[in-house]
């Protein structure tokens, strides 16, 4: 029989393992700029979970979603859980794994005093707008607004 868990991953050994499914969503991102940021990250609140399926019987793991998330407060959200990065691996999409994670991340939320939770998503990402509409009961709220530019 299979079983899976939401685990917190808090250390470089459970990121690294985290890697090449976030890797999924943030493809720009070398192990080392992904250690280097996610280092920095925690020290601002980021949390980073998973979603671990194993066969019992067996000790070997995998890890099928993962998702980044921290607690923040700001005057139009109040004090809410901010998704940063959600991502199932793309030959286990659609078997459920994306919303038991935020079912999970929901729940973690309200036990730390949390009004609601929020994200972002590309405008391109169209299948993830559904997933959270359709499958979250999230409702589209606003754009986001981005300029680049160089760092001395």
């Amino acid at each position: 029989m299979t079983t899976t868990e939401v685990r917190e991953l808090t250390d470089e050994e459970g990121w690294l393992t985290a890697f090449p499914v976030l890797r999924e969503l943030r493809d720009h991102l070398t192990e080392a700029r992904y250690l280097e940021y996610l280092r920095a990250m925690r020290e601002e609140g980021y949390r980073l979970f998973a979603l671990v399926e194993s066969e019992d019987g067996s000790e070997s793991e995998a890890i099928v979603a993962v998702a980044g998330a921290g607690i923040r407060t700001n005057f139009y959200n109040g004090r809410h859980l901010f998704v940063y990065d959600l991502v199932t691996r793309p030959d286990r999409r659609s078997e459920g794994f994306g919303g038991t994670l935020m079912g999970r991340l929901e729940r973690w939320a309200r036990e730390r005093g949390c009004e609601s939770i929020t994200l972002e998503s590309g405008l391109w990402r169209e299948d993830a707008h559904r997933f959270y509409e359709d499958h979250l009961g999230m409702d589209r709220y606003c754009y986001t607004f981005k300029r680049t530019f160089e760092v001395d």
